[in-house]
């Protein structure tokens, strides 16, 4: 007897229904792989390679009918082109003094570059100044400590004004160019301005000289003896022709003329004043017969600087250990070339000569600023007014804690001042420790605050003699304000590339040294052979 439909065979002894069988699915097309477009079937569109598609660049009123196929670029392309926005790969252009008076986008016209050592801090700074220099602006780096930027002065055409022990001097006393562009200015009928040019110089001669002298005590000079330093200086302008040297003030100070002696406060006895002007001659004598500061000072200038091209003053033969010199060096240099640009701009309001713009450069900070007390208010002075001078600025330093690590706190807080003043901040790698000091003074974010972690971290481990470069290096965030900060990575063209280029800071390692298993010595003849 057949068996019902409702059973299958192998379930003669069971009463459950069989399950219905399933209906065979419609077969769906498959996608070609995730690195494919469409479905492979006539009319899908399938692609097994995706074509990147090509970028252009144009402006607003070019790209106006591309839409919605065109983007905003997220960077100004106003300024000195530093290289590709590390996420768009946008071209970035910036430099402070494009951006504060062709863009606006910033207050005054100065930067702060901070970042650990070997990161290309002083990469970017050589391609701003390069890059205003074909714009008419005229760099002056004062202070050179390492020789990093005097091949890129001398291919732009400018000046190299060597200092060190033996190498070169610097007397504080010079006026430079004061003297004759206050008589220049007052024979073409500007006495006021000619008044204001000697005063100026006058008061850096007076800033240079205490500023040594708190360098050298590691403790500012009491008033009395500024006021003393003061009227000496203004008796020797009267009584002395020519340029005056350290030595020549301390003369007028130990001949006791009258001006000195009333500001002293002597009250007619001769005694009163040795002992008022002791400690300041004993001073000013080491800084004229070689102390700790050597003889830089206590010479005529060895070489005048010019005002109408690139300036470097390098100071890379004085030791890393003179900590105290190469602070007082800086100092020197900075009061020179702010006393330099004064003058420029003296003789450019009066029509005299042409209008000139600079770009100042002031690196390794911290050593000035730790030099001794006081000192941050002789560098806050020279830096404040770069707006009001037509100067831009830029300053560098590693960390946040090389500004703060000062004993008095109103010296920090003027120190972290620079910082917060400056119109925009460039930062490449730091510590995640540098997070709170900085976002004290700069609005980061928690993704910022990691880029910049992430860029400080040492190459990979390489045995093969490779030169690896650390993850960080030539990378800048470029913060102004709360505005999101810009991450660049720099590019270099051939020109400051390899061996022969100005950003090439490690020819002392160029040449291979002999090894032991190579002739140290040349071949000496012997009978019967060679030895």
């Amino acid at each position: 007897m057949a068996l019902p439909k409702l059973f299958t065979r192998s379930s003669k002894h069971s009463t459950a229904p069989a399950k219905a069988a399933p209906k065979k699915a419609e077969k769906q097309p498959r996608s070609a792989g995730p690195g494919a477009r469409g479905w492979p079937r006539r009319g899908g569109g399938m692609a097994q390679l995706v074509p990147s598609v090509k970028q252009y660049r144009g402006t607003t009123v070019q790209v106006c009918g591309l839409w919605p196929f065109s983007s905003g670029a997220s960077s100004p392309m106003i300024g000195v082109p530093l290289g590709r926005h590390e996420e768009t790969q946008a071209t970035v252009c910036c430099d402070p003094i494009s951006w504060f008076q062709r863009a606006r986008l910033i207050s005054n016209p100065s930067a702060f570059i901070l970042g650990k050592p070997g990161l290309g801090k002083s990469t970017v700074v050589r391609r701003m100044f390069i890059g205003l220099s074909a714009q008419g602006v005229h760099p002056l780096i004062l202070g050179d400590l390492k020789g990093e930027h005097v091949k890129a002065v001398r291919a732009l055409g400018g000046q190299v004004i060597r200092l060190g022990r033996g190498v070169g001097y610097l007397n504080i006393l010079d006026p430079g160019q004061a003297v004759e562009a206050a008589q220049l200015l007052e024979d073409n009928g500007h006495p006021e301005d000619a008044a204001r040019v000697r005063a100026d110089a006058h008061g850096r001669r007076l800033t240079m000289v205490v500023s040594l002298i708190t360098i050298s005590r590691n403790n500012p000079p009491t008033d009395q003896e500024q006021t003393i330093l003061d009227r000496a200086l203004r008796v020797l302008d009267e009584r002395f022709d020519g340029v005056p040297v350290l030595k020549d003030l301390l003369d007028v100070i130990v001949s006791a003329p009258d001006e000195l002696r009333q500001v002293a406060l002597d009250r007619g006895d001769m005694n009163v004043y040795l002992q008022e002007t002791r400690a300041l001659e004993a001073t000013l004598l080491g800084l004229t017969g070689g102390g700790k500061l050597g003889e830089i000072f206590s010479r005529q200038t060895s070489q005048p600087m010019k005002r109408d091209r690139a300036v470097v003053f390098d100071v890379s033969s004085i030791d890393e250990t003179e900590t105290d010199l190469q602070a007082a060096v800086l100092l020197a240099c900075w009061s020179y070339g702010f006393g330099t640009v004064n003058v420029a701009n003296a003789l450019a309001d009066t029509g005299l000569e042409p209008r000139r713009n600079y770009f100042v450069v002031l690196d390794e900070l911290w050593r000035a600023l730790r030099a001794g007390k006081g000192m941050v208010d002789r560098v806050d002075a020279l830096t404040r007014l770069n707006r009001s001078v037509g100067v831009g600025q830029i300053m560098i330093s590693h960390t946040m804690s090389d500004l703060l690590a000062l004993p008095a706190e109103e010296d920090r807080m003027k120190a972290r001042g620079f910082v917060e003043r400056s119109g925009m901040v460039i930062c490449g790698g730091l510590p995640a420790s540098e997070m709170p000091l900085l976002t004290s003074g700069i609005p980061l974010s928690r993704q910022e605050q990691q880029k910049l972690i992430g860029w400080q971290d040492p190459p990979a481990w390489d045995s093969r003699g490779v030169d690896v470069e650390p993850p960080g290096r030539g990378k800048f965030l470029i913060k102004v304000g709360g505005r999101p900060g810009i991450p660049v990575q720099v590019g270099l063209t051939s020109l400051e590339k390899g061996p022969e280029g100005v950003n090439d800071t490690d020819g002392k390692w160029h040449s291979t040294p002999e090894t032991l298993l190579e002739s140290a010595a040349p071949v000496l003849p012997i009978e019967g052979g060679t030895l």
